[in-house]
């Protein structure tokens, strides 16, 4: 038996432990069930208590909202109401107000109308009145050819003639007292605003000019530069590009050529050549590179200081070449470069007064006379060939016009054109800035005096003051005062354009009559 609870021990346990669970689960099952059974029922009711809670606050509430949503309605409604009541009294007025003027406009067409038929009678009564005018005038015209003997076209060619000859002496007059009152303001304040330039510049009113003359040691020295044969001369000039002239003058040697910048190189070669002794085609070949790039050097030291001193910024370095150049080039007896500088000045102190760009007037003042570096190896006018350098260097449209019409060979576009004009006489008429010779000053008075004789009821002419006044003498009865004054202003209109001179030349008409008698 007991064997056989052994061998049958883990299936007896086996009984045991399910028997146990068993039990264990009916507990377990009644406990739950009991405890959760008062749970569920309790909380049954209180979610019907909350649901019937809700229920009446969900009713109140949509109550409260049905009465708020009602009020709003019926305050829109009154809105509405009483701005539908506002549109319909403007309507009304406005009713009232086009009644009013359909009753105005009728009012008014009607007096137009009576406007029209009054006019109508108006311009049938001016018609019949003009038609007996113009029978009247007829009349009356008749009556005065009758009365006079002469015709209506006789008539108003006589009136015609009166009436021009009145008018030529008035507008005459007039002309004249514009131009004196004119002239007499402009002379004023160009007086004023000149001497005010003048006293601001300091510098010496005569220049050196350059010789082309070098003096000689001694008369043996003439030999030398000729050389054996010729040889030393000829390389000299091959070297230079210039042309020594060697004559009977003691002592001197002339250099000829019309650059400028070789005849500089030339002069010093020959001084460096007479100063060392040593005259030979060898050393002539050396000092010549030496000295060209020497001469070059100071063009450009020339240029820049011409620049700085005129306070003009970005100038390529060709320009302040080619203006470095004007130191060696002589105008009469004036130095280019210092001329130039002596115009940008004006221009500047001259524009600062008229209220101008200075630097734009110092530029071109500085730059006016640039083509006399070249103009000895292009052809046309320093002026010309000025305006197509500043041209090739992309200078502003009133700059190249100004260079190209300072001397009046092309028409001024710009205020800064007849400035430059201005102050390049103003710089050339210094004293002793220039000298012209006897021939082409006789030349020039005589010039002066034939333009003034070209015109008709000129008795004579005289030229004064070195041909700054030509003074006119008329036939007293072939040229009125009036007529005076014309002739005065077309003398000077042609010798503006036929003359060159420095500065202005006064032009005096003089009309007089004399009556003469003797006593017995």
């Amino acid at each position: 038996m007991m064997d056989l609870i052994r061998q049958n021990a883990p299936v007896i346990k086996a009984l045991v432990v399910l028997v146990f669970g068993i039990g264990v689960g009916f507990f377990f099952n009644w406990f739950v069930t009991k405890i959760w059974g008062v749970s569920a029922t309790k909380i049954k009711e209180d979610a019907k208590k909350e649901a019937e809670h809700t229920l009446r606050e969900a009713k109140v509430a949509s109550k409260a909202e049905m009465l708020k949503l009602r009020e709003e309605l019926d305050k829109e409604m009154k809105d509405r109401k009483s701005e539908m009541n506002l549109i319909e009294k403007r309507l009304v007025q406005r009713e009232e107000n086009l009644e009013k003027k359909s009753d105005s406009l009728d009012s008014r067409s009607e007096s137009i109308s009576r406007t029209e038929n009054e006019l109508k009678t108006i311009k049938e009564r001016l018609s019949n009145r003009e038609v007996e005018l113009k029978r009247e005038i007829a009349k009356q015209i008749s009556e005065l050819e009758r009365i006079s003997q002469m015709d209506q076209v006789r008539a108003k060619e006589m009136l015609l003639e009166k009436i021009k000859g009145e008018v030529q002496n008035e507008s005459g007059q007039i002309i004249r007292n514009i131009v004196d009152e004119s002239k007499e303001k402009a002379e004023r304040e160009s007086k004023k605003i000149m001497i005010y330039a003048m006293q601001r510049y300091a510098s010496d009113c005569v220049y050196e000019h350059t010789t082309a003359t070098i003096p000689l040691p001694n008369d043996e020295m003439k030999g030398r530069i000729i050389g054996r044969d010729g040889r030393n001369i000829r390389a000299i000039e091959a070297a230079t590009g210039v042309n020594l002239l060697i004559d009977d003058t003691p002592e001197a040697v002339v250099i000829s050529c019309f650059d400028p910048v070789k005849k500089e190189v030339a002069r010093q070669l020959l001084e460096k050549l007479i100063s060392d002794g040593r005259i030979h085609p060898t050393r002539v070949e050396e000092l010549v590179k030496k000295v060209e790039k020497e001469v070059n050097e100071n063009i450009f030291q020339a240029g820049e200081a011409a620049v700085l001193e005129a306070n003009v910024q970005n100038v390529p370095a060709q320009l302040i070449k080619l203006l470095g150049r004007l130191k060696y080039r002589y105008s009469y007896s004036q130095n280019v470069l210092k001329h130039s500088l002596e115009t940008a000045y004006f221009m500047g102190i001259i524009a600062a007064e008229l209220k101008l760009d200075v630097k734009k007037a110092k530029r071109i003042g500085l730059f006016h006379d640039i083509g006399k570096a070249v103009d000895h190896e292009i052809e046309g006018s320093h002026a010309s060939i000025g305006a197509d350098i500043m041209k090739k260097y992309n200078e502003n449209k009133e700059l190249i016009n100004a260079v190209a019409a300072h001397h009046e060979e092309v028409d001024a576009e710009s205020v800064y054109a007849t400035l430059v004009s201005a102050c390049d006489a103003l710089s050339a008429s210094r004293p002793g800035a220039r000298s012209e010779t006897a021939d082409l000053y006789l030349k020039r008075l005589d010039q002066l005096e034939n333009i003034a004789c070209s015109f008709s009821g000129v008795e004579s002419c005289y030229a004064l003051q070195a041909g700054r006044e030509v003074r006119v003498v008329v036939l007293p009865d072939k040229i009125n005062d009036a007529a005076a004054q014309n002739l005065a202003r077309e003398i000077c209109l042609k010798v503006e354009k036929e003359m060159n001179y420095p500065g202005q030349i006064k032009v005096t008409v003089i009309r007089e009559t004399r009556s003469v008698d003797y006593a017995k």
